[in-house]
């Protein structure tokens, strides 16, 4: 079948995606409705927005599952174009894409375009992908999806009303161990949940650390010369403008700030309290409060937090009180014989979902690896070897190759769904997010989800990110 004149293939592949479902629903509202029956011959052309770093890792990945090709890319750093375009000849790829330093630019002149690959800095992660769903683009993006609650719920608005795929980069979704561990929790193994600990080493702060971002306490003083390959205005964004500083913002840095990034909540949250609020299905977030805080800094997250997030009741099960805790902070031992028993140690990174009837702990970044022990058990079994565990049954499918990028590429060719879509995404990052505000506004912070605000004015002033002129969406 060929494309009609007139018709993008980009609307080509929405609109048989679309026709599909009509058919089989009576009407097509979403296009994650038809997914599944949508045309396998097409190829998804894709816009790169960022491409280098976590970009390269989620664009390169899509291309080697194949059913993908790169149409443009832009970045805001010169140096990360041409590594694209040396790694994509290495590999035998085409280099024949157009490449940008404004992705506002690539949008709008790349009329083709049928998905986007988001894998900037937090702060520009709404503005682009609204841009580019409004265009009719799917739009895979790296958590933590949105920086701002206001955005959070524009994103969700807008992709429905395009009725566009999306995913959210918490890439442990597709795992099967995290989707067995999923399995096990809905299962009711652990009986009646109410409490929850999840807990993070970042901020990486420690000495000689090489990977990730010290954690800045205030913002640096005077200014830089701004390298040749680096369009500084381009990479602020919306963001209220500052003199460019060697070393503070670009490349990782940004993590820490108030105006571009989330902090270690916003960086981790995403894959670490994964497993427990799919499998306890927790959806609605009432509350946070910050009970040990490091310090509350002008420009940056803090060193250290211990954040506890409120759940509503969901049906017959309980509120659930999850504990957060970043810059090395821990659960207590004492709360956890059974790991202790069992692993010698509170893990360095975990999840640790204690129940009536039980415990399980998750001891890696993605939900994949965890262990379980019922009441009166004084040790753990790992969930493949509990033999509680093996009487349930397998009922949620698996993702091909455990491979969340190129599940998005299926799911924008219509065969398949995404496994971290608005549906997931949103709500996850909007509960993470009253975390976040907790961490900047002393006492606790309510959350009326139905309305959209807090009852504390200074969170409130907190919701909608500040947007300059010239980058409203």
């Amino acid at each position: 079948m060929s494309v009609g004149k007139g018709c993008s293939r980009r609307g080509f592949i929405r609109g048989a995606a679309c026709a599909a479902g009509a058919l089989a629903a009576g009407g097509c509202t979403s296009v994650r409705r038809a997914l599944g029956v949508g045309r396998t011959s097409e190829t998804v052309a894709l816009g790169v927005i960022a491409a280098g770093g976590q970009g390269k890792t989620n664009w390169t990945a899509m291309l080697q599952h194949g059913g993908a090709r790169i149409q443009a890319m832009c970045d805001v750093d010169a140096t990360a174009l041409d590594a694209a375009k040396a790694w994509c000849q290495e590999n035998k790829y085409p280099t024949d894409f157009r490449t940008y330093a404004d992705y506002r630019q690539m949008l709008e002149a790349e009329k083709g375009l049928d998905a986007v690959v988001v894998s900037t800095p937090d702060h520009t992660h709404a503005r682009a992908a609204i841009q580019a769903m409004k265009l009719g683009c799917h739009a895979y993006v790296e958590k933590p999806l949105v920086r701002t609650l206001w955005e959070a719920r524009y994103f969700r608005e807008v992709a429905r009303a395009n009725r566009v795929v999306t995913q959210m980069g918490n890439h442990g979704s597709a795992k099967d161990g995290t989707r067995r561990g999923i399995e096990i929790l809905r299962a009711g193994l652990l009986g009646q949940v109410t409490e929850v600990h999840v807990w993070t080493n970042r901020p990486e702060i420690s000495p000689g650390n090489t990977w990730g971002w010290k954690q800045p306490l205030r913002r640096p003083e005077g200014a830089d010369p701004v390298p040749a390959e680096l369009s500084w205005d381009l990479w602020l964004g919306t963001a209220p403008a500052r003199p460019y500083k060697r070393g503070a913002y670009h490349r990782i840095m940004w993590r820490a700030f108030y105006d571009f990034g989330t902090g270690a909540f916003g960086d981790m949250a995403c894959h670490t309290m994964n497993l427990a609020f799919r499998g306890l299905e927790l959806g609605t977030v009432l509350a946070g409060e910050a009970v040990e805080i490091s310090e509350r800094y002008d420009d940056t997250y803090p060193q250290y937090s211990q954040v506890r997030l409120t759940y509503a009741a969901r049906g017959k099960q309980p509120p659930v009180a999850l504990t957060w805790y970043d810059g090395y902070r821990k659960p207590p031992a004492e709360i956890m014989p059974q790991v202790i028993a069992t692993l010698g140690e509170v893990p360095a990174t975990g999840c640790l979902i204690l129940g009536d009837k039980g415990v399980m702990v998750n001891t890696d970044d993605y939900g994949e690896f965890s262990y379980l022990a019922l009441k009166g058990e004084a040790k753990m079994k790992a969930l493949s070897k509990h033999e509680a565990c093996l009487a349930v049954p397998v009922s949620l499918p698996r993702v091909k190759n455990q491979d969340q990028r190129g599940q998005f590429v299926d799911a924008c060719r219509g065969l398949t769904k995404t496994s971290s879509d608005i549906d997931h995404s949103v709500p996850l990052v909007e509960s993470m997010l009253v975390g976040c505000l907790a961490q900047r506004v002393p006492g606790k912070v309510g959350w009326d989800a139905g309305k959209g605000l807090s009852d504390n004015a200074q969170a409130n002033a907190l919701l909608k990110p500040v947007i300059r002129p010239g980058w409203s969406f």
